[in-house]
């Protein structure tokens, strides 16, 4: 869910069977096949002795009234960051407005530079998380590209050893699948910076915007009714912040990067960090663009996922559906893009001596880091913490040493 106004550059990894390209199906209202990329590739963590294979899909959206719109979501999975066998990059960017396909590209670039590049990364991966989202976020506003009005939220995740830390700019989601039992159950690794948050519509009000939704702007309904009820219910016409004088920029989101007219009305790139303890009862977890999100829930998902033998089938599920429940709701689809992460083998026995569990510091020469881009509410178990940095504050646009990120923390997820 983007702005209400509402390239491709791939280096896929080759698939054990060679194909990168799969049929999802034809659909009555498109009267189309859509064809979308999947791959699957592998990542061992050797401080801990266990391995990522993980699968990645992005399907451009269908849009009736601008049949050549690009795909605005990109991703990145970087493996190996700063040489180092046990720190790798998951990243989903869903670009939004006129630019956003250059915003979302810009931002899926630089993020993961200045993290690659930040000494304090290992030490203190949250700081290095605000700082990136910080720095990114200047970078876009000095780049050439118009982010005035456009922009794009981003949901990554780094995992750090056997320590996993979700950093969410927006609306996008991570979603952790737990062992309970005999059951698989969903935990959400980031939640939805928007208006229908009552932290995040106080924060956006008091930095003065207007939070409104479409139908009361236009004075269909009475805008002195502040209550929207969930997301799940009033999707449809969500709460949109505009200026106190003006018809813009009504966007759905209190978090992106880019927007720099938002920012003067609290839109700001201070990402939220939930950090997670990997354990053995943690067999996949899913990055993935709100396309995916927005008929389906979380459980659903991971269900999904579960009941497939093959990570590329679970993502050919997943975006077949949301296509499908899209098209069923509305005569348009959002661009979708998913990754799935499964943890194999992990048994937090300890394996690598020299290496910490946030990962060490031990480098491997030999094997060059790994790279493939593409173009086209807090759950039980979590407590909150305050970061050593300072709250985010009203329309601040400041350096990253005096911002935070909320931090979320479980020991474990169990």
């Amino acid at each position: 869910m983007g702005c209400v106004h509402g390239k491709c550059c791939c280096r896929y990894p080759r698939s054990s069977d060679g194909d990168n390209r799969e049929d999802l199906g034809r659909y009555a209202q498109v009267q189309t096949h859509i064809l979308a990329g999947r791959s699957v590739e592998s990542a061992q963590v050797p401080s801990h002795n266990f391995r990522l294979e993980y699968s990645v899909l992005t399907q451009r959206g269908f849009y009736p009234e601008s049949p050549e719109k690009e795909n605005q979501d990109s991703y990145c999975i970087r493996t190996q960051l700063q040489g180092n066998p046990n720190v790798h990059f998951f990243g989903v960017f869903d670009g939004h407005g006129q630019f956003g396909t250059e915003c979302s590209v810009f931002v899926r670039d630089r993020l993961v530079e200045i993290l690659s590049n930040d000494s304090t990364l290992l030490d203190d991966p949250v700081k290095a998380y605000n700082s990136a989202f910080s720095i990114t976020n200047e970078e876009l506003h000095d780049s050439e590209i118009d982010d005035s009005m456009s922009g794009t939220t981003a949901i990554t995740a780094l995992l750090v050893g056997d320590m996993l830390y979700v950093a969410n700019v927006g609306d996008s989601r991570a979603v952790m699948a737990v062992k309970e039992g005999n059951r698989v159950v969903a935990k959400d690794l980031s939640s939805d910076q928007t208006p229908f948050r009552k932290d995040e519509c106080e924060r956006v009000k008091s930095c003065g915007a207007r939070v409104l939704s479409v139908d009361q702007v236009e004075g269909l309904k009475d805008p002195d009714i502040q209550s929207w009820g969930d997301e799940e219910t009033e999707g449809g016409d969500p709460p949109r912040l505009w200026v106190q004088n003006g018809m813009y920029p009504g966007t759905a989101f209190t978090r992106s990067v880019g927007d720099s007219t938002a920012e003067s009305i609290g839109v700001v790139a201070v990402p939220e960090v939930t950090t997670v303890h990997l354990t053995a009862h943690h067999p996949f977890f899913v990055v993935a663009s709100d396309g995916v999100f927005e008929f389906l829930s979380s459980q659903t998902v991971v269900d999904m996922v579960n009941r497939a033998a093959d990570p590329r089938d679970a993502s050919s599920a997943i975006a077949g559906e949301s296509y499908k429940l899209w098209l069923d709701h509305e005569n348009r689809t959002d661009d979708i893009t998913i990754i799935i992460v499964h943890i194999k083998a992990l048994s937090n026995s300890g394996g690598g001596a020299t290496a910490k569990r946030n990962g060490g510091r031990t480098t491997n020469t030999e094997k060059e880091t790994s790279e493939i881009y593409f173009t086209p509410s807090a759950s039980e178990g979590y407590r909150s913490v305050r970061s050593e940095l300072s709250e985010v504050s009203c329309c601040q646009t400041v350096p990253s040493s005096d911002q935070s990120s909320r931090v979320v923390v479980s020991s474990s997820l169990d």
